[in-house]
């Protein structure tokens, strides 16, 4: 299959951030290095792509230092340096690269989770880089619209409009998607049996590789442990206690471990809404794989790609935008629960609730979204062919239309 272009390269090479160093993390194997490789093929630069993982690079770096070539040209080249934060002082190498050619190369740097934790360790890199992060495939990503079609509007109303109107399902685009995952080498080679044997091997290199190096944790099979118990813990407020009891370990160990799993990305949190309602549950949090292939329940795994689908948005418009976007759940004490709040500049812009079917809004649902400001609210259904509009707030459409 041909190469798809992913949104984040109209954000990471638009000019208005050519000098700095571009730092790419994300979740292994969802394209980083593809996406780099395809760049420096595009600018005819193949030959600049440098992976610090091999024991030539290390060695011509003892022995020559800054090696890159002069550019005697007048416009610069890419240069991507792969897996370099696996070296020792590797800011320092990459400031010693970065000032003695930024006037002739523009750099691209990729690597896993640890980059993104080391760079934060000192302040050598400010002023030289900028962070990005890439996430799996998204539905309207895979099906080559361009990155204004996911855009944001000042007014809720008319950004959930354009996602509705004039659209037409994607519904079996998305159930690839929803079978395989947005990771790029299972969903295009679409097979079940590649699948399983993927996630065997994907889960292998990041708790036993990634998870070890990052956190250097002792226990590692409990971390096995704690990630197998995991896909039954979506869709509902996350209960260290419930876990800490099945491990037989304790609250913060078992803490200690899920943070290292969202900072390795292979999970990631979403906040319960904690805004100025009444009755509100304040403190939980929700838990989603970015890997949703993993979840056997129908509804779980559903309700897991309706968060990264928004989690992608919000991250996006972040960057394309002046505004500060972001996802919470909403829920109160009697246990009614909406499953998404988006946040514009800290104001609730618009609520989203996840079924599989076709189904009538629920009255608390009505209630959040009147007491949050009169906000708009989306029932984002798995069934095909859904639309429906009540008054004027009040949508019902197929997740298929949504994000297409």
């Amino acid at each position: 299959m041909n190469y798809i272009k992913r949104y984040l390269e109209e954000i990471i090479f638009d000019p208005l951030f050519e000098r700095q160093i571009k730092i790419i993390t994300g979740p292994r194997q969802c394209g980083k290095t593809t996406l780099a490789k395809s760049k420096l093929k595009k600018e005819n630069c193949e030959n600049f792509y440098y992976n610090w993982d091999l024991p030539e690079i290390k060695r011509n770096y003892r022995i020559y230092g800054n090696f890159l070539p002069e550019n005697k040209t007048k416009s610069k080249k890419w240069v991507c340096f792969d897996e370099i934060h696996k070296m020792p002082k590797w800011k320092n190498i990459l400031k010693g690269f970065f000032d003695s050619y930024e006037n002739q190369y523009n750099f691209l740097v990729t690597g896993s989770a640890r980059i993104d934790i080391l760079r934060r360790a000192g302040d050598i890199l400010t002023g030289r880089y900028f962070l990005f992060k890439l996430y799996p495939f998204i539905l309207s990503e895979i099906n080559g619209n361009s990155i204004k079609h996911i855009m944001v509007k000042d007014d809720a109303i008319n950004y959930i409009l354009e996602n509705i109107e004039n659209k037409s399902d994607s519904q079996e685009k998305m159930d690839d998607l929803l079978r395989y995952s947005g990771f790029p080498e299972p969903l295009l080679k679409s097979d079940e049996r590649f699948l399983k044997m993927w996630n065997q091997e994907y889960f292998e290199t990041v708790v036993r590789t990634d998870l070890k190096e990052l956190s250097n944790l002792q226990f590692i099979e409990k971390a096995i442990d704690i990630i197998y118990l995991l896909p039954g813990k979506i869709g509902a407020p996350l209960s260290i206690e419930s876990i800490a009891q099945d491990t037989e370990l304790n609250f913060r160990t078992v803490k200690r471990y899920i943070d290292y799993l969202n900072i390795n990305y292979l999970v990631f949190y979403i906040p319960t809404f904690t805004g100025n309602l009444k009755r509100l549950n304040k403190k939980m949090t929700k838990l989603f794989f970015y890997n949703y292939s993993l979840l056997q329940d129908e509804a779980a795994r559903f309700e897991n790609y309706v968060a990264l689908e928004l989690k992608v948005r919000t991250d996006l418009w972040n960057l394309l935008t002046k505004d500060k976007y972001d996802i919470f759940f909403i829920r109160n004490r009697e246990g009614k629960e909406t499953d998404f709040l988006i946040v514009k500049n800290s104001k609730p812009f618009f609520l989203c609730e996840v079924k599989l079917k076709d189904t009538h809004i629920e009255t608390h649902h009505r209630y959040f979204a009147e007491k949050l400001g009169n906000i708009p609210f989306v029932q984002i259904v798995k069934e095909k062919d859904i639309l429906k509009r009540e008054n004027k707030n009040y949508f019902i459409v197929s997740a298929s239309r949504f994000f297409n």
